[in-house]
């Protein structure tokens, strides 16, 4: 079921229907239906790829990625066999859509008798059917929920436009001021479509500064994510839209890649495969972030459906592969669900996994959210991990216009891009530290519930407690006129600004730059001068974390930190 449950001032996009499932002749002059099938491979022998040669399948990026965190490549990660791709293939009326390497398995197109000419290769451990249809009507895919009569709703900020208490909810406001927008960090986000993001205003910045690095469309086989259902556009736009006075997001300088993975029109457990092979996707192009505002417990076909009992983090197949691409050093934010309302744990999977952040929602006021799916996971862990604002939360409609939203459809994303800028904050932290240290920040981490998980997370003091000896008050030009800032942060060139404020200016400067182990790699002495930004040598920095301290006469001085990537 697709997280969505909105009210919204903003155009929608309705879906666009696809032909049924498809029926074709067999010899025999009878119709045969032609379904999905996940087919499992027993082993990966006479593979060519090697866990000791990674880049033959992976992306430097997420060489890096797993390097940074420790994180060994193993037989999981290498490739299906290709000669068994290619069996696969040969058979009459078998079309191969989609590999899937944690699985060992691929995603084939044929009707039953074709299926039983593959179960018979001796290499096929077993297969699953992943699409049926029914006459019966499908589950409900748009669940409307009332606004709340005790909400504010609060004007457009100057800057932040409707987003702005959302952001400020969770620090988001102290974290963007503090330099750490996203810059440098790789969010994928898994959705039914995105009309719209290739056209209107809110996200210009992202088009122009090219920083949608991908799109695929996993449903329709092609690149084009800029149709479909609106939702993924509305939960991208808490994230990624970057209008000064009419939106702003909680990442809105991160890189994206756009995965449609939901079908909208069905519900059966080809979504979650979808699923499955974007994950894989995102991994060999090293995204750092999963944000997936999607949920599964409820199929076409009620044969399908997930019991509570298997929402146990070992079950689902959507839950399995958010596992997986956690284990690779992947933030996987997923949405709880929208089922609060039923009596007692109403999570839908993936929400279920280990190791991820499970985000439930609030209001303005920062209390639960009736409409918000309570924990606990089956085998008894804390779910959500998280909360934010879910209930009345700002978005962008496919129009551009601001609107209005109710679900953990928002409460995910906004979260995710709160991720991605204490990631960028803190680059030398683990996946699972970085969650860990979210959670410790958290409105009620020693009295963690099954409704707000561990609570409301706050920026500062997750970074605080990742820095105890260098908290963001000194960092932060947001709080004083005395604080400094770099940009850009992190740096990749030989070009890095400082920005000063007025204490700073018309006085000779004493710059200083420590490496992370606290060792002076680097002095320069500024000249007085006027202007509001003063430009740092850093061709001859290493990668790697830096504090760069400035002196302004006999008193002021002052702090920032910045990356050289």
């Amino acid at each position: 079921m697709r997280l969505l449950s909105f009210i919204s001032l903003a155009g929608l996009l309705m879906a666009t229907a696809l032909p049924p499932v498809l029926a074709q002749s067999n010899p025999s002059g009878t119709t045969a239906i032609v379904r999905k099938h996940l087919v499992y491979f027993r082993d990966k022998a006479g593979t060519p790829f090697s866990v000791s040669q990674p880049q033959a399948f992976l992306s430097a990026r997420a060489i890096a990625r797993r390097t940074r965190q420790s994180i060994p490549v193993l037989p999981r990660d290498l490739p299906v066999t290709p000669s068994y791709v290619t069996q696969v293939k040969a058979v009459p009326g078998a079309t191969v859509w989609y590999t899937s390497r944690w699985f060992n398995a691929v995603v084939v197109n044929c009707d039953s008798a074709t299926l039983a000419t593959i179960q018979a290769l001796p290499f096929v451990r077993s297969t699953q059917t992943v699409n049926r249809t029914t006459a019966a009507a499908p589950p409900p895919k748009h669940t409307e929920v009332p606004a709340e009569t005790n909400q504010q709703r609060p004007s457009a900020n100057p800057v932040y436009g409707t987003a702005y208490q959302q952001a400020n909810m969770i620090g988001a406001v102290t974290m963007h001021n503090a330099g750490f927008r996203g810059e440098g960090m790789q969010i994928a986000v898994f959705d039914d479509g995105f009309p719209g993001v290739n056209q209107s205003a809110p996200f210009a910045s992202l088009r122009t500064d090219g920083r949608i690095a991908d799109a695929y469309n996993f449903v329709d086989r092609n690149a084009n994510v800029y149709v479909r259902d609106s939702h993924g556009a509305h939960t991208l736009s808490t994230l990624a839209a970057n209008q000064t006075g009419v939106f702003i997001g909680t990442a809105p300088k991160a890189t994206y890649r756009l995965y449609i993975t939901e079908e909208y029109e069905k519900e059966n457990p080809i979504e979650e495969v979808n699923w499955l092979v974007a994950a894989e996707r995102a991994d060999s192009a090293g995204v750092d972030i999963i944000s997936s505002s999607l949920g599964y417990n409820t199929f076409d076909i009620p044969y399908a459906n997930y019991s509570y009992a298997n929402l146990n983090g070992r079950t689902a197949i959507s839950t399995r592969a958010a596992t997986v691409a956690a284990r690779v050093g992947m933030i996987v934010v997923n949405s709880i669900g929208n089922d609060g309302q039923r009596p007692g744990p109403s999570l839908l999977a993936p929400s279920d996994a280990d190791s991820i952040l499970t985000a439930g929602a609030v209001d303005s006021l920062r209390n639960y959210a009736a409409l918000s799916s309570k924990g606990p996971s089956a085998d008894n862990r804390i779910k959500p991990n998280l909360a934010t604002q879910g209930l009345q939360a700002a978005i962008v409609g496919v129009n551009g216009q601001p609107g209005r939203g109710n679900g953990t459809s928002y409460s995910c994303p906004i979260l995710a891009g709160m991720v991605a800028g204490f990631w960028q904050a803190n680059p030398t932290l683990t996946a699972q530290q970085v969650i860990n240290f979210l959670q410790r920040s958290g409105s009620q981490f020693t009295t963690p519930d099954n409704l707000r998980g561990y609570g409301i997370p706050n920026f500062v003091l997750a970074y605080n407690l990742a820095n105890p000896g260098m908290p963001l008050a000194t960092n932060s030009r947001a709080t004083s006129n005395n604080h400094l800032s770099v940009y850009p942060n992190p740096t990749n060139g030989d070009e890095l600004y400082l920005q000063l404020t007025p204490a700073f200016r018309a006085l000779p400067l004493q710059v200083r730059l420590y490496d992370a182990r606290g060792a002076l790699v680097a002095q320069h002495l500024v000249p007085a001068t006027a202007a509001s930004e003063v430009r740092l040598p850093t061709a001859s920095l290493a990668k790697g974390v830096y504090n760069c301290d400035v002196q302004a006469g006999a008193k002021v001085q002052r702090s920032v930190r910045f990356v050289r990537q």
